[in-house]
């Protein structure tokens, strides 16, 4: 019959300290590396698509390049080609087109 011998830790002074403080300082670390980053950008892009306005061109998240004619609401009217346009929704606008 085989027995296992399980060695424990006597907990110290400083050793409960340091395993409380431990999965706090991961948790801090989350926040300001992960979360606070993407509230910002996220402020950032809500702040732009708030801003549209007739005659800017924008990207979207798919790529396609065109020239705002119409804003209806949520509803954006691109136009991609001299008599060709389309509809997109705001959140769809990733950016303004600035060509390199």
């Amino acid at each position: 019959m085989l027995q296992f011998i399980f060695l424990q830790a006597q907990p110290g002074g400083g050793s409960a300290f340091i395993s409380m403080l431990f999965p706090f300082l991961i948790l801090i670390v989350f926040y300001f590396f992960l979360i606070r980053p993407q509230i910002k950008r996220q402020k950032e892009t809500q702040k732009f698509q708030e801003s549209l306005r007739e005659g800017l061109e924008v990207v979207t998240n798919s790529g396609i390049i065109g020239k705002i004619t119409k804003i209806d609401g949520p509803v954006v009217r691109l136009m991609v080609d001299e008599k060709t346009f389309i509809r997109v929704v705001k959140t769809a606008i990733q950016g303004e087109y600035k060509p390199a």
